[in-house]
């Protein structure tokens, strides 16, 4: 349809809801309002138009306030912790200098609908030229209590740069990604780091695009308090109940809590198999005192498992070569003597806790420099403030599940 019929259709512009469910409540804390076209007999998403460069801006600011005055008439039945989550872009936002949209929500907060509830959900469509003046706007908007989300991280992730200079409310993760077995892998990777970014700046994630029960599990896992998608509840003309997926989620949740301690429990017991075996190995051949030697008897005793061994002090030097293993045999590698490692994430925290508990630490599972493949590393004390880390080999992992 040409956006000039639409335009001169207003009448049939209508707002529909996407319910956002809560991890903590298992109910629904809010809607997301999207723009539909009413026809004879379907309803059209205008997503497609408000992102349409083509459109002049006036034209698309005049659809989305259309849209979202009428979406806040009907909310005026909401109960008042509900959230509305409303969508804009960001050029569009920018080029909104006679606060359109702000005067708006001042409206209604008047009316009863508090500009506390509302989230503005802001997506980069391109590269965004004028960062600096993003970040005023948005903070002009956070001064009357508005919340910000940021829009699709999982693949438009040019917006990073605004994000520890606005401090985002919610940061909003697009699973669709995580369907694709090509980018599955580093995807993980990325969600990784969002939720460690959230959880430093003080944000909530929101996972959306949830369209099949291994997603909402992988959004649970990751740190989202939000869940947003077709699997859940699909947008709708009209308010659902807020409690219309309580039991399920909860039956669901329960069933993810008991398969996370299932798996803990086994990666304790792994855990514990790794500090016996190093344990008793060392006390066979402590009378072994050079570096290289030592490496050497552990490597073929424990080349089931291991890949890579080598000894630092507690400052991160390392005092011995690496031994690496090939396909057949261990190889000694001297050019890795006397380099330091203190720069690595978490190093000198877990040097503290192996010197303060007396026993080794398995670390998370994580991408080796070299190789390339998904990792772990045992790390163990030794005498003498010297300590021994052991790198886990991928086919290892892959044949104890609790370790991935």
């Amino acid at each position: 349809m040409d956006a000039l019929d639409i335009l001169t259709n207003l009448e049939n512009v209508i707002p529909f809801f996407q319910p956002i469910f809560s991890a903590d409540e298992h109910r629904v804390i809010g809607y997301e309002v999207l723009g539909r076209f009413k026809t004879d007999d379907d309803h059209l998403s205008l997503g497609p138009y408000f992102l349409d460069d083509s459109i002049p801006e006036e034209y698309r600011l005049e659809l989305d306030n259309t849209v979202l005055r009428k979406a806040l008439q009907q909310a005026m039945a909401l109960d008042d912790d509900v959230l509305l989550f409303i969508n804009r872009d960001a050029d569009l936002l920018l080029y909104d200098e006679n606060e359109e949209l702000l005067n708006l929500l001042l409206e209604f907060s008047e009316k009863g609908i508090k500009v506390e509830r509302i989230v503005i959900e802001i997506s980069f469509n391109n590269q965004l030229e004028d960062a600096e003046r993003m970040g005023h706007l948005i903070n002009y908007y956070k001064t009357y209590g508005i919340k910000i989300a940021f829009d699709k991280l999982g693949d438009n992730s040019h917006q990073i740069d605004l994000i520890g200079l606005i401090s985002p409310t919610i940061l909003k993760v697009d699973l669709q990604a995580l369907r694709s077995t090509r980018l599955a892998s580093s995807f993980q990777d990325i969600i990784y780091s969002y939720s460690l970014l959230a959880r430093k700046i003080g944000a909530t994630l929101l996972f959306e695009n949830i369209e099949m029960v291994y997603q909402l599990q992988y959004a649970w896992k990751n740190g989202g308090r939000y869940y947003q998608g077709y699997y859940l509840q699909k947008p709708h003309p009209h308010f659902v109940d807020r409690d219309i997926l309580k039991e399920q989620l909860k039956n669901e949740c329960q069933q993810f809590i008991d398969s996370e301690k299932k798996k803990l429990a086994a990666l304790f017991e792994q855990t514990e198999k790794f500090q016996n075996v190093v344990s008793e190995l060392l006390q066979k051949y402590r009378k072994i005192e050079k570096y290289e030697e030592l490496l050497l008897v552990l490597g073929k005793e424990m080349e089931n498992f291991a890949f890579r061994m080598y000894i630092c002090d507690e400052n991160g030097f390392q005092l011995s070569p690496n031994l690496f293993k090939t396909q057949n045999e261990w190889l000694v590698q001297h050019e890795y003597a006397y380099k330091n490692w203190s720069w690595r994430p978490y190093f000198l925290e877990n040097i503290l806790k192996m010197r303060k508990e007396k026993k080794g630490i398995l670390s998370d599972l994580y991408s080796d420099i070299e190789t390339g493949e998904n990792v772990r590393t045992f790390s163990y004390p030794l005498k003498d403030k010297q300590f021994l880390f052991i790198d886990i080999s991928y086919d290892f992992i892959l044949e104890h599940l609790e370790l991935l």
